[in-house]
């Protein structure tokens, strides 16, 4: 039997040789992305980045991480296809129906009086959702004093946002969306159809700006008197959320609204006292302190 002498613990700071080979290579991807190109990706929510991750590969038929991790740090068009893949997220118009109606009734009638009107559109991949807050502040009457600042990570998402056309077979469940969320219009009369795309009408982008903000890195650039940030921190860890939280909370005046993602809270946020539910369940929320 061993003596107790000899069978001494690890000494600190050793590595967990019992990781696996690709959770190590993960962390080696990850930290590579952030050290050449500024993209920090080490808090994505670990299920997540590797589903995406391993997507990308079998893809690509490469034969592992490491191969990947070459590729991306010795090619540029490789870490865009890598960063795209990493970054990019599913949305529609007028997704949650419910929530635009809370919007539409509640939330921003208020705002009539305020001289101007400052909304935080956080992640907003190719643009839909920030083309549907763009309808409601018209048919509201708001669109002119108001100004929407559109946020994405993913470059080529935010170009795309920019264009503003879409798939034109889409546009059947937009306008399905667009009547459950309290449209009362004619959806049709916001974009023209043409070569199988609609183009939403110029006169949408006009009060919007759209630019590449990165939230794990970049702070908070104005004070706004909404901000949507809806389903983009499902895709963080509880690290990264919480310093997500503390920005959008520095960047949201007082008495703001700020509106997350159906499978969202503030759970995680160092301010959750500091905000009131206007509907917990549509995770709606208004900052008091």
């Amino acid at each position: 039997m061993p003596s107790e002498k000899n069978h001494q613990r690890l000494p600190r700071g050793l590595p967990d040789t019992s990781q696996p080979v690709d959770e190590i290579e993960l962390d080696l991807l990850t930290e590579g992305l952030y050290l050449r190109y500024g993209y920090d990706f080490r808090h994505y929510a670990r299920a997540s980045l590797r589903r995406r991750i391993l997507k990308l590969i079998q893809d690509e038929q490469l034969s592992s991480i490491s191969q990947l991790q070459a590729y991306a740090l010795h090619d540029k068009h490789w870490a865009k296809k890598l960063i795209r893949q990493i970054t990019v997220t599913y949305t529609e118009m007028f997704r949650d129906p419910k929530v635009f109606v809370l919007l539409r009734e509640r939330v921003l009638p208020p705002m009539a009086s305020y001289p101007f009107l400052r909304i935080w559109h956080v992640g907003v991949s190719s643009g839909e959702e920030v083309y549907a807050i763009a309808i409601i502040l018209t048919e509201l009457e708001l669109y002119k004093r108001a100004r929407i600042y559109a946020t994405d990570i993913n470059d080529e998402s935010l170009q795309k946002a920019r264009e503003g056309i879409f798939a034109l077979g889409q546009m059947q469940q937009y306008t399905e969306n667009y009547r459950a969320a309290g449209g009362a219009d004619v959806f049709a009369k916001y974009y023209v159809a043409r070569f199988g795309a609609a183009a939403f009408d110029g006169r949408l982008k006009e009060n919007i700006t759209f630019a590449h903000h990165n939230l794990i890195t970049d702070s908070s650039f104005n004070v706004f008197n909404l901000i949507l940030c809806r389903n983009v921190m499902i895709y963080f860890d509880e690290v990264l959320t919480r310093r997500v939280h503390a920005v959008l909370y520095d960047s949201l005046e007082l008495q703001g609204i700020l509106v997350l993602g159906s499978r969202e809270n503030l759970r995680l946020s160092p301010y959750a006292d500091r905000y009131e539910a206007i509907d917990r369940n549509l995770s709606v929320y208004r900052k008091i302190a």
